[in-house]
């Protein structure tokens, strides 16, 4: 078993959180993992993405140059990314800010308004866990109760209601 997986968007979207959080729940479960963040010009509105693999055996090169997976969360990140998709590959596109105009054919395209469904829950900055939420529906790679293992550790003293938000997000996506 090897995943690979992009996530992408703008500085600012939990990209960098949500690959720590698949990162760390891979760990978890006695999995090989690398996560690679890629920051770029993010802090002036450009794209931010992180390669994130996993698998059952050592990892050679945590280089990432046609996921399994990939996460979008901007149209320059769809238009970046698209292509690169290996086929039959799965891209979790957020429908809220993407226009998947031209997708590939070879690969299953699940369009869901992450922004959209997060502002519904009361915070928008939980998108990036409504988009998990969904990856741990189509990819059955993690248990869910992992990933709220995770959340509980890396939550920060004083924010645990941050928990509770990012569960009711993983949910909604996973239910979606």
């Amino acid at each position: 078993m090897r995943e690979e997986i992009i996530c992408a968007g703008f500085g600012g979207q939990g990209i960098m959180l949500l690959g720590k959080v698949i990162a760390q729940a891979a760990l978890k479960e006695d999995k090989y993992v690398t996560w690679i963040p890629s920051y770029g010009a993010a802090m002036r509105g450009g794209t931010a993405f992180c390669m994130v693999v996993v698998s059952d055996k050592e990892i050679a090169s945590p280089y990432v140059d046609t996921p399994d997976t990939l996460f979008v969360f901007n149209q320059p990140s769809w238009d970046k990314f698209k292509a690169k998709v290996k086929s039959k590959g799965l891209a979790l596109v957020n429908s809220t800010l993407v226009s998947e105009k031209n997708p590939p054919k070879n690969i299953k395209v699940a369009s869901v308004p992450f922004t959209e469904m997060a502002v519904s829950l009361g915070n928008v900055r939980v998108a990036n866990m409504v988009a998990l939420g969904k990856y741990l529906k189509e990819k059955d790679m993690f248990k869910p109760k992992t990933v709220f293992e995770v959340f509980s550790e890396i939550a920060p003293k004083g924010k645990k209601g941050l928990i509770e938000i990012n569960r009711k997000a993983i949910e909604e996506g996973f239910n979606r």
